[in-house]
């Protein structure tokens, strides 16, 4: 059976949303930055990027810019850190809270970045391979940018890997493919990092696994958006017909305490030679 690939991810078009659905996406990036879980998986892209004082680094998808001003302070004293995001509304929230002048923004485009070949010393890229029609060229961008001997960090999910327990098996199913997987690109992004990275010329390369995990469907919501009742009925991430009969089956097993959702995401790394 042929996957029908949506032509735009939803964090494709966020300049296009009005502001109300801006803002909640917005939010839902820095309850995520929040997230004890979340918090795993960056310090796990952290150890594999490897940051050090005086360097230059690139956050390409940065959204609201919480981790390029993370790393501004690992780069103290004397380097730089620089935060690129397609969306111009993302960019003036993220330029709006820098409040370090080792970090600045600007929108960009991963296929297509506005540097000279090996400006940086480090290159990271979370969650936005997933979003992308070529991946590939994507990943040979962010080498291009990256200078001999710099490291190359990319994150993103495996939402093939999502799982749950306590919920109908028969809804669930209908849901992954209704909801999640046929709105990504590329929903085994995050197995596949570790071979484009080799296939992109990169050594030393590593990855590794972080499984997170839920029992509360609000602590799910951070990552997983099947579980973001804030996101309104008629936006249509859930189909029409299985939104009742989920958000009763989500709160029977919760009130029962035996939800438990669960997904994999993927970091992995490797030198430009």
């Amino acid at each position: 059976m042929t996957r029908e690939v949506p032509e735009r991810t939803p964090f494709a078009t966020i300049d296009d949303m009005p502001p109300p659905m801006q803002a909640m996406i917005f939010d839902a990036l820095e309850r995520m930055a929040a997230d004890p879980q979340m918090r795993r998986v960056r310090a796990a892209a952290q150890r594999a990027l490897d940051p050090r004082p005086g360097q230059r680094l690139l956050d390409a998808g940065c959204g609201v810019g919480e981790v390029a001003r993370d790393l501004a302070a690992a780069v103290a004293p004397g380097g730089q850190v620089v935060g690129v995001d397609a969306s111009a509304a993302a960019i003036a929230v993220a330029t709006g809270r820098a409040g370090d002048a080792r970090v600045t923004y600007a929108v960009g485009d991963l296929l297509s970045l506005d540097f000279e070949d090996q400006t940086f010393d480090g290159v990271r890229a979370e969650r936005v391979l997933q979003h992308m029609g070529e991946p590939d060229a994507g990943v040979a961008e962010l080498v291009r940018v990256t200078r001999a001997g710099g490291r190359v960090c990319l994150v993103d999910t495996d939402w093939l890997s999502l799982a749950s327990d306590g919920l109908p098996d028969d809804l669930v199913s209908r849901m992954w493919q209704g909801a999640m997987v046929a709105r990504q690109h590329q929903p085994t992004m995050g197995r596949t990092l570790r071979r484009r990275l080799v296939r992109a010329g990169l050594v030393d390369v590593v990855c590794e696994p972080v499984p997170l995990w839920f029992t509360d469907p609000d602590d799910a919501s951070t990552v997983i958006p099947l579980f973001n009742r804030s996101i309104p009925r008629e936006a249509g991430f859930i189909p029409e017909e299985l939104w009742d009969p989920w958000w009763a089956a989500v709160d029977r097993a919760a009130d029962a305490g035996e939800l438990l959702a669960v997904v994999t995401i993927w970091v992995a790394a490797g030198v430009r030679p």
